[in-house]
């Protein structure tokens, strides 16, 4: 690749180069006809796969000539968005459930260069035959351990099973640990291992909080008073203590968001909005919030259940103290739980105050806008209404986010009472939008 087109894509990124295991990546995936990328969350994975890929891609080829299989759906968007955030020229389609297969359909009748999406919407597309699969020559199964934690060893398999023309196999994986399934059809991989020793985390701390009673959530509420106004992931092992545990956390007066699969899917759009602009400090969640997803490196990881394996309790950790920064993960623990044996890292006891201070309101609120990049808004247009009719000032405005349909924008709190008043009767761009406060599903 010329240089200048890689300079051009990262200055997109706002990177000045490429980190060595992106160069490592870029190289062997054009040369290699198998590779394995391990490195950490958060280390830049799916740059390092995409840039070779857009080199591999060729302009004649009228269907789609990469697959790449996600475990989930906010994945499969991250990547497609990365993809369009390159400026390649190629098309790129994600497929996944939570939304009409139709609307997939009609984006596939102009089929795509790359294709994205989870095993069992791409499966259910062979299936229908709405995908050429003759012309796909590459291959990327990017947290393949996690897709086999899911469950989707067959629907790997059965579309594996349907590439008869793959010359390029990659797979992507922030654990080293996992077992190479033999329907990949990879068996010498070139290894690109970026976890082994190199990932050693020297500026992450493990600390523990004791809680007098099994419950834990009194003590859960003091960890966050303590913690105060930052960034935290509250992790739970399931969806129905995430949700009890955020309803609860609520009805002590700490506002807090929460995340797991059983959400609809502009349900998990909106939470994972406000979480990254701001809006909510707290976001409690299950293990799909540990990887895959584009939120924010956050300050603080809380482990309100320990997760069941080593590889999930580094996933986790992996959201915070990224590229040097520094960043604690604490273990919340009645006082006769026993540690796991893998736990072998040592953590000094955190004693919290008795007395409390409840965290202070987010700074922003996030407001949902019904129209998106398929009605041809764009952030300069919502700055521009929220700004002259709206009446907002410069440091009013936090982040703003434009999806197909809809878009979210964060205004500073006390501001948003008066600008939704100013805009009630506004239009943008000719056309009246409703614009709401985005809130939880409860």
């Amino acid at each position: 690749m010329p240089d200048k087109i890689t300079k051009a894509i990262l200055q997109k990124f706002e990177i000045n180069e490429l980190n060595e295991m992106q160069k490592t990546a870029l190289n062997l995936i054009l040369h290699k006809k198998e590779v394995l990328l391990l490195a950490p969350t958060g280390s830049g994975k799916t740059l390092a796969f995409l840039l070779p890929i857009m080199q591999l891609l060729q302009n004649d080829l009228p269907n789609p000539q990469c697959l790449i299989l996600v475990p989930s759906r906010e994945l499969a968007l991250q990547i497609e968005s990365v993809w369009k955030k390159m400026s390649t020229g190629f098309k790129a389609n994600a497929c996944y459930g939570g939304h009409l297969v139709e609307t997939e359909l009609n984006n596939l009748s102009t089929p795509p260069a790359l294709l994205i999406g989870t095993p069992g919407r791409i499966m259910d597309h062979i299936t229908r035959g709405s995908i050429e699969t003759r012309t796909i020559q590459t291959i990327v199964l990017d947290e393949f351990d996690k897709s086999l934690e899911l469950g989707f060893a067959d629907e790997m398999s059965f579309i594996l099973g349907k590439l008869g023309k793959l010359n390029r196999r990659i797979l992507v994986s922030a654990t080293a640990a996992t077992e190479i399934p033999t329907f990949t059809g990879v068996h010498q991989p070139e290894i690109i291992d970026f976890i082994t020793e190199k990932s050693e985390n020297n500026t992450l701390e493990i600390k523990r909080v004791l809680s007098p009673t099994k419950d834990k959530v009194e003590t859960l509420f003091k960890l966050l008073c303590h913690i105060g106004g930052e960034s935290t992931l509250i992790f739970c092992n399931h969806r129905e203590a995430a949700e009890r545990t955020h309803t609860m956390l609520t009805e002590m007066g700490i506002e807090n968001a929460f995340f797991h699969g059983g959400l609809e899917q502009i349900e998990r759009e909106q939470t994972l909005s406000r979480f990254r602009n701001g809006s909510a400090y707290f976001l409690v969640a299950t293990d799909l919030a540990a990887r895959g997803l584009d939120i924010p490196e956050v300050r603080h990881i809380v482990h309100f259940h320990l997760p069941h394996s080593k590889e999930e309790f580094i996933h986790r950790n992996g959201r915070t103290a990224r590229q040097g920064a520094s960043g604690i993960a604490y273990l919340l623990l009645h006082e006769e739980e026993p540690l796991p044996a893998w736990l072998t890292e040592a953590s000094e006891e955190l004693k919290l105050n008795k007395e409390t201070t409840l965290p202070p309101a987010p700074f922003w609120t996030t407001l949902y806008i019904s129209g998106g990049k398929k009605d041809k808004l764009n952030k300069t247009d919502i700055v521009g209404f929220f700004s002259k009719v709206g009446e907002l000032e410069k440091g009013e405005l936090g982040m703003i986010e434009v999806k197909d349909h809809i878009s979210y924008a964060a205004v500073k709190r006390n501001k948003v009472k008066q600008l939704l008043h100013n805009i009630q009767d506004g239009k943008m761009k000719g056309k009246k939008y409703k614009i709401a406060v985005a809130r939880s599903k409860k």
